[in-house]
């Protein structure tokens, strides 16, 4: 067979990769989440959890419950501040979530 035909060889994608892949996946789907996490990702500063309440229209056990979801899989960071939570965007995911969908897909990077 002639070499210069085949297809070029994807790198598998491993077990441990695909599950925090899905881990990320299971984070976002949620309308609620997606929504708080927008509204920090566009935020031009960080914002405090009761900023975050005003603008999402839920209470603030549900967006504390969300802030939670994200910050553990890493797309928010949050800080104290005296009595204040402060929650920003963690700008790497716009970065690693495309990549990561590229891997799955078995593509090269965007």
């Amino acid at each position: 067979m002639n070499t210069a035909t085949r297809a070029p060889i994807r790198t598998a994608l491993s077990h441990e990769d695909a599950d925090e892949y899905a881990s990320w996946f299971r984070c976002l789907a949620d309308g609620t989440r997606l929504l708080v996490l927008n509204i920090v990702a566009t935020a031009p500063q960080a914002m405090t959890v009761g900023e975050i309440v005003e603008r999402a229209g839920v209470g603030q056990s549900t967006v504390s419950h969300h802030l939670r979801v994200l910050a553990e899989e890493r797309f928010v960071h949050m800080r104290s501040e005296g009595t204040r939570t402060l929650v920003t965007v963690n700008r790497d995911c716009l970065q690693e979530f495309p990549e990561a969908a590229a891997r799955i897909m078995g593509t090269d990077h965007p």
